[in-house]
């Protein structure tokens, strides 16, 4: 009796954790959509001013007010879905380079993509990848 006590907590205590790629909100409320699979989550940060205006590893020039991306595996020119896990604003982006070169970053944003995102002034945000 006691070892089917145990069993039974433990699976009601599986059954009350958040679905792997889902995070809750208030009142148990899931923040992503139904089917909507993410690509990555972890730190994103932003890069412009001495890199403006030079060229990027897809070759083209950096302009830190368009709305673009640095990601070291997705191919040039895919489109991103960027959205803040602070505040819940997104801003699709376009991968045109290669980074973040800081290990523990996921995605290096353009300045105009980080204010959109409302994180400019802290340099730093909890995001998740999304597709478009």
């Amino acid at each position: 009796m006691r070892h089917n006590r145990r069993f039974l907590v433990l699976v009601l205590a599986l059954a009350c954790l958040p679905l792997a790629g889902c995070a809750t909100g208030p009142g148990g409320a899931t923040t992503q959509e139904a089917g909507e699979a993410d690509i990555g989550r972890g730190v994103a940060s932003w890069y412009g001013g001495r890199f403006h205006g030079r060229r990027t590893a897809s070759g083209e020039l950096f302009d830190e007010n368009a709305l673009t991306a640095a990601h070291p595996t997705l191919p040039f020119g895919t489109r991103v879905r960027v959205r803040s896990l602070g505040n819940g604003r997104e801003v699709v982006v376009r991968i045109n380079d290669r980074g973040p070169h800081v290990k523990s970053r996921i995605i290096d944003l353009s300045r105009a993509a980080a204010s959109a995102l409302g994180f400019v002034q802290a340099g730093t945000a909890r995001v998740v990848l999304l597709r478009p």
